[in-house]
């Protein structure tokens, strides 16, 4: 299924969208629904027939010659309900599939257009139970409903109208049964909501403690407490279990009940049908009506309870709905498409910007400054002065008010697409995929990642790993060591360069002399890029063209020379870091 199907669910957070996007499916489910539910009356008539057929060769007034002419014409009129049913069938789970696809497609799109607080709230666990199972237990819950207004509505009607065109009487008397099994079901459904609302937030939990043990299995073994962590994942599993047993208890055992219920009539047909046969009854009957009577009765019974069982599975899908409708957003689209000519670098501008961040808070205010390709701009400040949520601003994590332009447009109302090609970002951790090297850098795409892992001075030490670019890196790089993380996410950003390069602490993990080396190699790359670089070691500071100082809300844009003429602070921290030789005095 393309994308562009996808973005074409109207409303994602109703599902009567996702059921229109596949009409084409559901008119072939009905086409043959109708033919093979119909066609499953053929059964009952003609098992009577063939009943009589062979009552009436044992009493000489009929030929085998005749039952196996009425047996072949069974076969062959079987043969064709079955391949309706085939087809209804292959319709119905294509049905399903592509529905799942598309509630996946959606639900994903808005997953990664959250910010990150968002998904801190809403919790890993909560979201990889939502992703999965939520959306499995929705489409079955469709799928079943769809299925079973053939399987169980149109061929019930049907039965009925049999059962009735025998005898209206012992039908009407024989089925009263049926709707105390929808009564229980419908009694029990409250029950059955809360019992698998309690799943799946016990779920959601579990998820949570197994990511929690996997990713920080090192810590955790490091500092000794592996055996409490265990001791904590023990009670969720625990929790977990005890919930999946009461969530499934109430359809699972209570399918023989209302089997029992329904099939409760067969008593009557015995006893009235019985009458019917010695001519003593509400009509007179043969031994083909009694069988057909029966039979028909047996097979409504049994898609009477199913029915019944389809209530307690629309209730936890309902459930299951209620959980994921709130993600559910409008479409996102990520089509590379734009106006812009993104081949030409561009400059960037801020005009009296406040940054905030999401929840509103106030972080700097009046920022002002103009960079053309070519230049480096250094930002630095003290600690928690707002540095990273300025660099956060060109990747939306931050609001802003006043101006910002890249290229002479207004960032706000470019497109992701447009924004991605503009700005590259690389932030405080490293955010590596738990994939190879290679990916990790070439995120997919055909290009050669050793000249950028050279750029960063990580080229000799991969090759010397045992598969070179293709060695793993880990759960969130767990296999390599700090220094490698970042310098292979700066790789990463480099192989991907916008024409913004935003440097969000990129030299924290090495030591000078490499950052000597990548300095050297951001020098050569500058012409077509602006390079941001947020630090707090000010060694290059003096070879920037401009400098950010960020002190209490406030941004003084200047370069070195001035702002150690100017400002005390500036001064200081630079002083303490090249005089005293610690580079990281500010952290």
């Amino acid at each position: 299924m393309s994308c562009t199907r996808v973005e074409k669910v109207e409303h994602p957070n109703r599902i009567l969208s996702y059921v229109k996007l596949e009409w084409k499916n559901l008119l072939i489910i009905s086409v043959t629904g109708i033919i093979y539910n119909v066609g499953m009356t053929a059964g009952p008539y003609y098992e009577g027939l063939l009943a009589q057929k062979l009552l009436d060769i044992f009493n000489g007034s009929s030929t085998a010659a005749s039952m196996f002419s009425l047996a072949i014409t069974y076969i062959i009129v079987i043969i064709g309900v079955q391949l309706s049913r085939a087809l209804k069938r292959f319709f119905v789970r294509r049905f399903a599939n592509d529905t799942s696809r598309n509630m996946r497609h959606m639900l994903y799109n808005s997953l990664v257009n959250m910010t990150p607080e968002e998904l801190q709230n809403e919790g890993l666990g909560s979201v990889m139970t939502k992703a999965v199972s939520d959306v499995d237990a929705c489409v079955e819950g469709i799928r079943k409903f769809i299925t079973e207004i053939f399987d169980t509505g149109v061929v019930m009607i049907a039965y009925l109208a049999m059962l009735i065109g025998y005898d209206w009487k012992l039908a009407l008397l024989s089925c009263a049964f049926t709707p105390l099994a929808y009564l229980i079901a419908n009694f029990l459904k409250g029950l059955i909501a809360r019992a698998s609302a309690a799943y799946k937030e016990s779920a959601s939990r579990l998820n949570s403690a197994t990511m929690d043990r996997v990713t920080n299995a090192i810590t955790y073994r490091v500092n000794g407490v592996e055996k409490n962590r265990d001791q904590a994942y023990e009670t969720h599993l625990s929790d977990y279990e005890q919930k999946a047993v009461s969530a499934n208890i109430f359809e699972a055992s209570m399918q023989p009940i209302y089997n029992v219920i329904a099939m409760a009539g067969t008593v009557l047909i015995l006893y009235f049908g019985a009458r019917n046969v010695m001519g003593t009854g509400w009509t007179s009957w043969n031994i083909a009506a009694f069988t057909t009577f029966l039979s028909c009765f047996t097979k409504l019974s049994t898609k009477s309870s199913h029915a019944a069982k389809l209530f307690n599975a629309v209730q936890k899908a309902q459930v299951s709905w209620a959980r994921i409708q709130p993600l559910l957003k409008e479409y996102q689209s990520t089509d590379q498409n734009s106006s812009l000519d993104l081949d030409t670098p561009s400059d960037l501008s801020m005009d009296d910007v406040n940054v905030t961040w999401p929840n509103g808070t106030e972080v700097l205010e009046h920022v002002s400054f103009h960079a053309k390709p070519g230049e480096i701009i250094g930002i630095t400040g003290p600690v928690a002065c707002g540095k990273s949520a300025l660099g956060k601003l060109l990747i939306d994590e931050t609001h802003y008010s006043g101006s910002v332009k890249i290229g002479g447009h207004e960032f706000n109302f470019l497109n992701p697409y447009e924004k991605s090609r503009l700005v590259s970002y690389m932030g405080h951790e490293p955010q590596l995929m738990s994939d190879s090297i290679r990916e990790n850098v070439c995120l997919g795409e055909s290009i050669d990642p050793l000249p950028y892992l050279d750029e960063v001075r990580l080229k000799e030490e991969v090759l010397d790993m045992p598969q070179g670019v293709d060695t793993p890196a880990g759960s969130a790089g767990v296999q390599l060591s700090g220094g490698q993380q970042a310098r292979t996410a700066l790789a990463r950003t480099l192989a991907h360069a916008g024409d913004v390069l935003v440097l969000d602490d990129p030299f924290s993990a090495v030591d000078p002399k490499t950052e000597d080396i990548i300095m050297n190699h951001l020098e050569e790359i500058r012409n077509d890029h602006i390079i941001l670089l947020i630090s707090h070691r000010l060694r290059h500071f003096p070879e920037f063209n401009q400098v950010l100082f960020l002190e209490d809300g406030k941004v003084t844009v200047s370069y070195h020379e001035q702002l150690m003429k100017n400002s005390p602070d500036y001064q200081d921290l630079y002083h303490r870091q090249t005089e005293g030789g610690d580079l990281d005095a500010a952290h």
